[in-house]
Order: structure tokens, then C-alpha cells, then sequence
């Protein structure tokens, strides 16, 4: 399986923050057709078929297709096709007008770049995407995604004093209550774990009134556990994790469990009747923000993260998780004395 966490490092930063507008399809009369036909293999969730007709249409057009490049970036950073994805950025950047628009064109050779770095684990690569990055800012400065990822690809080829200095940077630009800001304060403090295989940052509220935030709970191992009620194999599980969670009380772990159930009153009924007295959140479906953010696919789905908030353990099903739980719960208990002597 590619690892959850590449999609993570840089799943916010596919959504562009310089408000540009919905570019128009390809010109060419093929090209539209083709076009049209991997709107359609969308709609069927037919994505790798989609890809490929997305590419013959910007050929067809002649590489001006920007709405085909963009979608070309986003699959082939999906399905690791990388030179598909860099040949479209750098025809994305060679269409650019604009401070925006280049400033964009460059934060996304960026993205393609820093996410093949952490695939293949290629310091030149991490410094291309520092230079990609670093051209969007010069372009337009207020750029605060361009930021996080330039101080990403900087912790990564060791440069920790630039790399704090973005993510100074990336603090000032963003509200206290942000998830990012949150991480991004512990990079400052901590940029090794820039370079960890980090849980995303996330901020909810559960069923019960708790605000939960991933970067409030450094200190505690941290269980996500993804289900819905109308999962055959979740509902199976549900046993096992109520077992976790009865076994562990009073150490120090959280249990999250985030539904994907579109129907709230029957998740509510559910947790009701199933009495699962550890926090719970709806996030809505397989397109709900911590759904993506975790890159989850198929569930029961279960990820198990560090004290740091280092991703340690990932389970699709049923599987068991507390020999991974002990020993991190170990470690834990071990850092809680420490803590308490130094004081």
C-alpha cells in the first residue's frame, strides 16, 4: 500500500488559496470530446481511466489544457505517475500569467516534487521543491501554503533554522484556532518531526461537547479508528474496540472514532444503543475532511499514532492492535515519569 502519509504532508495544499477562477475546458474540438469523456469516467469514479483521457486531451490541445494539467497533477500524485504529473505542471507554469497564476503554477511543481521526494526518499528532489516553492513566494508572498511547503522540503534537506523560520512565517498568517498553525508551532520547537511520518493535523468536535485537536494530545498515544454503521465488518469490530477501550481506561490513549455516516440521527441511535462511551465524531462520508486527510479508502480502518504524533500502525479490517498499543503505551508511561522528575 502507498503510505498514507505522503498524501498526507500535503493534502491541504491542493486546494489553491489565490482565488482563481474555474478555468474553461480545452479549445480543440477533439480535445473537448476527450475531455468531456473523463468528466465522465469521474462521474463513474473510473480515475484511472480518467487520467489517461485527461492526458490525451491536453496533447490534443496542444498542452493548454490548464483544467486537464491540474487533474493530471492531482491523479498522477494519486498513482505515483510522477513524470506525467511534472510534465504538467511545467506546462501549467509555461502557461502561467499573472503573479497569481505563476505564483501558483510554481507552488504546484512544488507539491508534485515534495510529494515524489517523500515517495522516493531523494534529497534533490526535496530541493527542487524548496526552489519551486520558493519561486511561488517570490511571485506573491501571502502565499501561506507556499510557505508550509517550502519550510517542509527545508527541514527535510536539513536546512531546520530556514525551515523554522517559514514556519514562523506560517503562524503569523494563520488564526490561533487553525490545525496547521497548531503543527506548525511544533515544527518551530521540534523540525525533526517535519521529517517524521506525522498524522495530519486535525481539530473536531465530538458527539459529547470535547474539543479534540491532533496536536493537543502530544503525550498520549492516539488510536483513529474509521467505521459506519452500515459497515458489516465495522459493526463486527465494534466488540474489539470496545474491548481496547476497556482494557486501557485510565492510561494514557485516546480513542477516536470517526464515522462516515451520512444519516446522523442513526450514527447517534447507534452509539446510543452500542453505549461506545469513548469520543465520537461524524465526518460524513469517504469525501469528509479527516476521511481524506487519512487518505481512507475502505474501512474498518484503524491508525495508530505515536506520543510525538508519529504515525506508528496502519490497519485496514479487523486486525489486531494491542501488542502495537502496549508497547506505545509503555513508552508513554515511560515519558509521564520523566516529566514528573524533571519538574
Amino acid at each position: 500500500m502507498r503510505s498514507a502519509c505522503i498524501g498526507l504532508a500535503v493534502a491541504f495544499f491542493l486546494t489553491p488559496v489565490l482565488g482563481q477562477e474555474k478555468p474553461e475546458g480545452p479549445t480543440d474540438d477533439k480535445a473537448r470530446k476527450t475531455y468531456d469523456k473523463a468528466l465522465k469516467s469521474l462521474q463513474q469514479r473510473d480515475n484511472l481511466s480518467a487520467f489517461d483521457q485527461f492526458k490525451k486531451a491536453d496533447k490534443q490541445d496542444g498542452g493548454h489544457c490548464l483544467p486537464c494539467q491540474k487533474e493530471i497533477i492531482k491523479f498522477g500524485i494519486e498513482l505515483g505517475e510522477w513524470k506525467a504529473a511534472e510534465l504538467a505542471a511545467e506546462e501549467m507554469l509555461a502557461g502561467a500569467h499573472g503573479e497569481k497564476d505563476v505564483a501558483l503554477a510554481h507552488y504546484q511543481f512544488a507539491v508534485v516534487l515534495l510529494d515524489e521526494a517523500l515517495q522516493k526518499h531523494k534529497e534533490e528532489l526535496f530541493a527542487h521543491a524548496h526552489e519551486e516553492s520558493a519561486k511561488a513566494l517570490a511571485a506573491y508572498p501571502n502565499f501561506p501554503d507556499a510557505v508550509w511547503l517550502d519550510g517542509t522540503a527545508l527541514a527535510h534537506v536539513g536546512q531546520d533554522d530556514a525551515a523554522k523560520t517559514q514556519f514562523e512565517l506560517f503562524v503569523k498568517m494563520k488564526p490561533t484556532d487553525d490545525p496547521n498553525r497548531q503543527r506548525a508551532l511544533r515544527y518551530i520547537s521540534r523540525p525533526d518531526l517535519a521529517r517524521a511520518k506525522m498524522a495530519p493535523p486535525f481539530a473536531i468536535t465530538a458527539i459529547d461537547g470535547r474539543h479534540i485537536s491532533m496536536d493537543d494530545l502530544q503525550g498520549k498515544v492516539v488510536l483513529v479508528d474509521f467505521w459506519a454503521t452500515w459497515c458489516a465488518p465495522c459493526r463486527e469490530a465494534l466488540p474489539h474496540i470496545r474491548e481496547v477501550a476497556k482494557k486501557f481506561q485510565g492510561q494514557p490513549l485516546v480513542i477516536l472514532s470517526v464515522s462516515l455516516d451520512t444519516d446522523e440521527q442513526k450514527w447517534k441511535d447507534f452509539i446510543a444503543k452500542n453505549e461506545m462511551s469513548w469520543p465520537q465524531y461524524r465526518d460524513g462520508g469517504f469525501t469528509g475532511p479527516i476521511a481524506r486527510s487519512f487518505s481512507v479508502t475502505a474501512i474498518p480502518h484503524t491508525f495508530t499514532i505515536d506520543t510525538d504524533g508519529v504515525l506508528q500502525d496502519e490497519h485496514i479490517g479487523d486486525a489486531s492492535i494491542e501488542g502495537k498499543l502496549k508497547k506505545l503505551l509503555a513508552r508513554a508511561r515511560e515519558l509521564q515519569s520523566a516529566d514528573i522528575l524533571t519538574k
